[in-house]
């Protein structure tokens, strides 16, 4: 059985579903829809990300010496800490609305950017 294809597979169903649930999140608070607040609204992206942060950290133990010795690596730890922080502002700590709308296009953003580095990882040298 080859544990790099369900890990990777796991992995890329993962980012879809944390995209999605972002996503969802986001258009629930651009609508003030009480769902945001639901329990299950607040509990399985958590556990979605879980996985996803789980199985990133799989592949990185299984082909690489650790995040330090690849760049891209390293830019993809920096794009996901700025995903958090402003998914954060976005979702539950922003004070006004214009900028909880500013740091939900930035995260979308800063998750495209993560999915660029992870694809063109090969370009990326310092």
């Amino acid at each position: 059985m080859n544990w790099y294809l369900h890990l990777k597979y796991l992995h890329l169903t993962c980012v879809a579903l944390t995209f999605i649930s972002f996503s969802l999140r986001g258009y629930w608070m651009l609508t003030e829809n009480a769902l945001l607040r639901h329990p299950l609204a607040r509990t399985v992206p958590h556990i979605i990300d879980a996985i996803l942060l789980t199985t990133g950290i799989s592949l990185v133990v299984m082909f690489y010496n650790g995040v330090f010795t690849q760049p891209w690596l390293l830019l993809k730890l920096g794009g996901l800490l700025l995903y958090i922080i402003l998914g954060a502002l976005a979702l539950r700590y922003g004070r006004t609305r214009p900028r909880r709308v500013i740091s939900l296009i930035g995260a979308w953003l800063t998750f495209f950017c993560i999915i660029a580095i992870a694809r063109y990882r090969a370009f990326i040298t310092f």
